[in-house]
């Protein structure tokens, strides 16, 4: 059906190291998993609960990346659910992967910024790998000396809100 929608986006930790393997093609493929916490009620007490999901990240893209995908990366993920099914010792199987289509890397594995990675992930804004090969498209932002703000005691009007 035409009207059918499949996208997901996470903000998640990575939970072991990015692994970086070609297919016969020579494509790169960059397989990974994130963890993401959501906090839920039981009783009197808040806990947190993880899910974990299993992400794979292809071309260009995935060969920039890989280095920057270590465990416990902050990372924010955009793509679609693919299930991929086989059969195992004559058993139907399957699985649930997340094939990302826009990767942003949010903070370092310690939890702070990092030289070797996050100043980079905030230089570029995060990856979108239909965007590859062509320069940012984020507008450039000059931010203006503290002493230029113009605090409210210099406005004129009463306007309250």
């Amino acid at each position: 059906m035409a009207n059918d929608l499949n996208v997901v986006a996470l903000v998640g930790r990575l939970t072991r190291e990015s692994e970086l393997r070609y297919a016969n093609s020579g494509s790169a493929v960059c397989r990974f998993s994130i963890a993401v916490n959501r906090r839920k009620k039981t009783g009197e007490t808040w806990e947190d609960e993880a899910s974990y999901f299993d992400c794979v990240l292809f071309g260009k893209s995935a060969e920039n990346l890989h280095q920057y995908l270590d465990k416990g990366r902050q990372v924010s993920i955009v793509g679609e659910l693919r299930q991929n099914r086989w059969e195992q010792e004559g058993q139907s199987r399957s699985k649930v992967e997340v094939f990302v289509t826009n990767l942003q890397l949010l903070g370092s594995s310690s939890g702070n910024a990092d030289s070797r990675s996050s100043d980079r992930g905030r230089q570029q804004g995060g990856f979108n790998p239909s965007e590859q090969g062509q320069p940012s498209r984020r507008p450039a932002q000059s931010q203006a000396p503290a002493d230029d703000f113009l605090g409210p005691e210099q406005f004129d009007d009463d306007i309250p809100f």
